[in-house]
């Protein structure tokens, strides 16, 4: 019979807080967009009426930090590999 202990394992180690981290974050990204969602809807707040070069740029700002986040969530742009 073979009592030894094998010194080299590491004992199992559980991700429980990790994990309820990571579900509580993505709620909170999950609301963002909902919000974002619903702001796009409503035309990002512009009044058709007195739509202006600065609600332009304004949505451009919008679409170049989204555009950096699909790039770094999928791999593209400048975090292709």
């Amino acid at each position: 019979m073979n009592l030894s202990i094998d010194m080299t394992r590491k004992p199992a180690r559980t991700n429980d807080a990790a994990v309820a981290a990571f579900i509580a974050k993505k709620a909170e990204i999950d609301a963002m967009l909902a919000r974002l969602q619903s702001f796009s809807d409503d035309h990002f707040g512009a009044d058709s009426d007195r739509l202006n070069w600065g609600d332009l740029g304004s949505l451009e700002y919008q679409a170049h930090l989204l555009k950096q986040i699909i790039d770094f969530a999928f791999g593209e742009g400048e975090h292709a590999a």
